[in-house]
């Protein structure tokens, strides 16, 4: 018996929790044709394997035709869905975890123009700023249909094996039933608490009602909205005691803010160079008063955090949703005391942003996660013993050495820098970036307990390589900026890295040219404000940084928009020349012939980097494959069949920004292909 406060189970009702982490749920938009197949399956059964008390999953799944997905959210309303969640929660059950689902209609929380393209409902007018839509107000059979289809959805969960559904009750529907807000409807629907309350409530006895009493049900609400007129504290917590008296809510997990815009969203789910669970502290305010079991997930990244959480009574079950995309076995290592060899998650954010913009999440530093079919979360020894030598110590090289060492096999890495990091380090000498270097530091630390030997302060030739006859041979060098990309006046410009970098000093009157749309951008932008310069950001595109997406720009626009800071979008810079003391830049348009003129005595661009490939092209006609990658091998994670050249020495692959700019994730990704079957 552990007395680890996080290891202790929790009952909750008939059911009993091994230990006191749960995943929260969310929508990893991992759904085929609106179903959990086999990769979302993959994934919390990769979790439950790991130890995790509970996986939630769906973030939401949608119980209405006229809740149509914004997130790829699984489709609870139709019948088939029953035999892949059997499929998923006896996988789950079979590894020792429980596992529920979230259930939603995302009233005005998604948009009229996709799925059936039926009007997007709310119980007002009033449209959601992030998704656009234009809503209709919820009529009286609106109301008793989607209460029904609620019901039906609830019992389509049942059936499917879940230990219970958590009912999704901020930002959605729910919700904008209960908030002033968002609620215009006259009594009996709106109006005071009492009636603004009948929507979920009818909700809840509809859905008890259907599965009987042993089936858990459990609300995830915000009980402060943190918005003028919205539900504040006092009457967010008389919310959580009127669904406890109810009797049909066996669980409630506590949210504070609101969701209806990128900033307002990133408060509630804080990214990295924000405060780790900021919202704990109300979390047990809501667990003293309402006395009820209280669940809550919002920015837990370390298991110190959520160690102090359950020993503080904050709360009952706490949530480590983001940390379990980065590190699926997390309850493992605590278990075996391995807290140490525990993958940090950085806050990067990338999972959620990508996932708002479309995508599937995907973690920064993880490039197994959503990937569990065909890439390890566990890396497995090879059959034979190779010595693998790696050029550049940045994200790329420093996975390719963790998984070749883990492997089993002698690795060397050269770097021509005194440390290892590459572009990251770079990235970290933002104060709200320093998070990012857990990427490098956590493989750094594998490397050192598997014996890889660095060679630092090197400029790896051709002859440093050969002289260590390698049998596989993996250039990760990396890329530096390109800034020959103007007409005229190249040379009068410096790029973002200069500026991170200190190589340049920030200029008075300064325009940066972001045609990358990266992070790169962004930070050279705010280093140069926070200087006390004037700031011009112009940009082709007609947003501003479209690649760093919308919670992870929130902070450069809360930090810039305090400063001289002017952002230009849809102008393309074509040229820089002297005048007199100044830098005249002619901008011109892709949109048309017209031009601008800025005077201005700095001019950053940043335009992603061109690889440094010498060393590839050098050893490139010494390799058995000439540098080729097999695609289909590399993707199917079969080793490489390619050996056109016979009299090779070696197998010869350039990874990351080495082969083209791309980013942090890309260059783990070719990293952990490869070397997982090599």
């Amino acid at each position: 018996m552990s007395s680890d406060p996080l290891l202790q189970p929790f009952q909750l009702k008939h059911l009993t929790l091994r230990n006191r982490i749960f995943i929260s749920s969310h929508e990893p938009a991992y759904a085929e044709d609106g179903m959990p197949k086999s990769r979302y399956r993959a994934y919390h059964v990769e979790r439950a394997r790991g130890g995790v008390a509970l996986t939630m999953t769906a973030g939401s799944a949608s119980v209405s035709r006229d809740s149509p997905p914004a997130f790829n959210n699984i489709l609870a309303w139709k019948d088939e869905v029953v035999p892949h969640l059997r499929d998923l929660t006896d996988a789950v059950h079979d590894e020792g975890a429980a596992v529920m689902i979230q259930l939603t209609h995302l009233g005005r929380r998604t948009r009229w123009d996709s799925g059936d393209w039926l009007p997007v409902l709310s119980p007002s007018f009033e449209r959601e700023p992030a998704h656009r839509a234009f809503t209709k107000q919820l009529e009286d059979w609106d109301i008793e249909r989607v209460i029904r289809d609620y019901a039906d959805a609830t019992e389509r969960m049942q059936a499917g094996g879940m230990d219970g559904v958590e009912f999704e009750c901020y930002g959605h529907l729910m919700d904008q039933f209960i908030s002033p807000l968002t609620n215009r409807l006259p009594a009996p629907w709106g109006g005071t608490l009492d009636d603004r309350m009948r929507f979920p409530l009818a909700v809840l006895q509809a859905c008890r009602d259907r599965v009987g009493p042993d089936f858990l049900l459990g609300v995830r609400y915000v009980a402060d909205e943190r918005l003028p007129g919205g539900v504040e504290a006092p009457e967010g917590i008389d919310v959580g005691r009127r669904f406890k008296a109810s009797g049909l809510v066996d669980f409630l997990n506590v949210i504070r803010g609101h969701i209806d815009t990128d900033p307002g969203l990133t408060d509630v789910i804080p990214i990295q160079g924000m405060p780790s669970a900021p919202h704990l502290d109300f979390a047990g305010e809501v667990r003293q008063a309402v006395d009820i079991p209280i669940f809550h997930a919002a920015r837990v990244p370390d298991v110190a955090t959520a160690r102090h959480a359950i020993a503080s009574g904050k709360v009952d079950m706490i949530g480590m949703t983001r940390a379990h995309l980065t590190e699926p076995h997390l309850l493992r290592k605590i278990i075996t005391r391995q807290e140490d060899r525990i993958r940090p998650c950085v806050g990067a954010n990338y999972c959620l942003d990508r996932i708002y913009q479309g995508g599937m999440a995907l973690c920064i530093h993880n490039a197994a996660t959503g990937r569990e079919e065909t890439l390890p979360q566990i890396i497995a020894p090879a059959r034979a013993k190779k010595h693998v030598v790696i050029v550049g110590a940045g994200p790329a090289g420093l996975e390719a050495a963790r998984v070749a060492s883990q492997r089993g096999h002698s690795v060397t890495v050269f770097e021509a820098a005194s440390h290892p990091g590459g572009q990251i380090r770079l990235t970290a000498q933002s104060h709200r970036k320093k998070e990012m270097m857990g990427i490098i530091d956590w493989r750094m630390a594998e490397c050192s307990a598997t014996g890889v030997k660095f060679r630092f302060n090197t400029l790896a030739d051709d002859e440093t390589v050969l002289a260590q006859s390698p049998d596989i041979v993996i250039i990760a060098t990396g890329g530096l900026p390109n800034t020959e990309v103007l007409q005229a006046g190249n040379d009068l410009t410096h790029s973002a890295w200069d500026i991170l970098s200190g190589d340049a000093k920030p200029g008075r009157m300064v325009l940066v040219f972001d045609d990358a749309g990266d992070h790169a951008g962004m930070q050279a932008a705010e280093k140069i404000a926070q200087s006390g310069a004037s700031v011009e950001i112009v940009t082709p595109d007609r947003s501003v940084a479209p690649e760093v997406m919308g919670m992870n720009l929130t902070p450069y626009m809360r930090a810039m928009q305090a400063l001289d800071v002017t952002f230009t979008v849809t102008w393309r810079l074509v040229r820089v020349d002297r005048q007199g003391n100044q830098l005249k830049a002619l901008l011109g348009s892709d949109y048309g012939p017209a031009t601008q003129e800025r005077l201005v005595d700095q001019v950053i661009v940043n335009h992603g980097t061109l690889p440094l490939d010498d060393l590839y092209f050098a050893l490139k006609p010494l390799s058995r494959n000439l540098g080729a990658v097999d695609h289909e091998a590399l993707i199917a994670q079969r080793p490489q069949p390619l050996a056109p050249n016979p009299k090779g020495r070696f197998q010869l692959w350039r990874i990351g920004d080495a082969v083209a700019s791309r980013n942090t994730h890309a260059a783990i990704l070719d990293a952990l292909r490869l070397m997982a079957v090599h």
